[in-house]
């Protein structure tokens, strides 16, 4: 009947989103209409604004590459002093290592196809003064752009700067069988993950760390003066008191002198004969304080072990 309740599905069935993202050059208005699209689909997906990824496909039969752009730096957060005529065509320059990898040879070629600018294009400049370059260093790409300011060629940067970190190589266009994939690729959403559970792991070490320095920790802070009857009482009294100890045992070693009698090293406190004197006591305390902080440890260990297995 329509007035029962429905049932509650746990298991969710239906697991088909919603991507929203918009194009570039929106303004203010389209963006809140966006926004307000958002609200009104609860099942909507939408990426993270923390990563960017760069596709470069040839349409409509491909081949494309899928990249991650780091350490992202645009000309007006440079500033640089290089300057070149907007429209005018580019030389592309190329790492040697793009000729001795498969992957790489056609990375360069569809670098070629994409940012190599047509001639007599009628938005282009029928002239070159500025350099395309794509160096390979630690598994990546870095792009730079350089004015040529003479024929002896001296250059300028001009930017932007960027680093292309090639994720996968597709047959089609935007998508179809891999070609190849990056091992050594790790995303951005795992390192962020490895972080927060490093993070998170904080207590546990506080925790060790405070039973390891209660095992090493000695039971008094003066190994050498029993009781605490030494700290009661006035200090100047105290000081006075050892001074007059000192004295009269100056006193005695000038009689012994006179009496012609030999003289025997004594030390000066009586406190620093405990140096020399074992103390089984401290040594067994401090084997129990191991083998509790040992015990502890276990039981942490055997707490990850067991939330990695419930996580699996």
């Amino acid at each position: 009947m329509s007035d029962d309740p429905t049932p509650r599905q746990i298991k969710w069935i239906n697991r088909q989103r919603v991507l929203v993202f918009a194009a570039r050059g929106i303004n203010h208005r389209h963006r809140h209409l966006m926004e307000d699209l958002k609200k009104l689909m609860p099942h909507h997906k939408r990426r993270k604004m923390r990563d960017l990824y760069l596709w470069m496909s040839n349409v409509p039969n491909g081949p494309c590459a899928k990249f991650l752009v780091e350490n992202v730096y645009t000309m007006g957060e440079l500033k640089m002093t290089g300057n070149c005529l907007r429209g005018s065509r580019p030389l592309l320059s190329f790492d040697p290592q793009f000729t001795k990898d498969a992957h790489y040879c056609l990375l360069k070629e569809l670098f070629i196809q994409i940012f190599g600018v047509p001639k007599n294009h009628p938005k282009s400049q029928p002239f070159f003064d500025h350099v395309y370059t794509f160096m390979i260093l630690d598994n990546r790409i870095w792009f730079r752009n350089y004015q040529i300011l003479s024929e002896d060629g001296a250059l300028a940067e001009i930017g932007p700067r960027f680093v292309l970190n090639p994720v996968k190589i597709f047959s089609g266009s935007f998508g179809g069988a891999t070609l190849w994939e990056n091992p050594k690729y790790i995303s951005p959403a795992k390192l962020r993950q490895a972080f927060s559970k490093k993070a998170g792991n904080k207590y546990e070490r506080r925790i060790e760390k405070k039973v390891m320095n209660e095992a090493t920790r000695p039971e008094t802070g003066y190994p050498d003066i029993e009781g605490a009857d030494f700290f009661k009482g006035d200090p100047l009294e105290k000081a006075q008191d050892v001074v007059k100890e000192e004295e009269n045992n100056s006193d005695t070693d000038d009689d012994t002198s006179e009496n012609e009698v030999p003289i025997v090293a004594k030390p000066k406190h009586k406190f620093s004969m405990m140096l020399t004197k074992k103390k089984p006591e401290k040594v067994i305390r401090r084997k129990q304080l191991k083998a509790k902080s040992k015990a502890i440890s276990d039981q942490i260990k055997k707490r990850k072990q067991f939330k990695k297995k419930t996580m699996k």
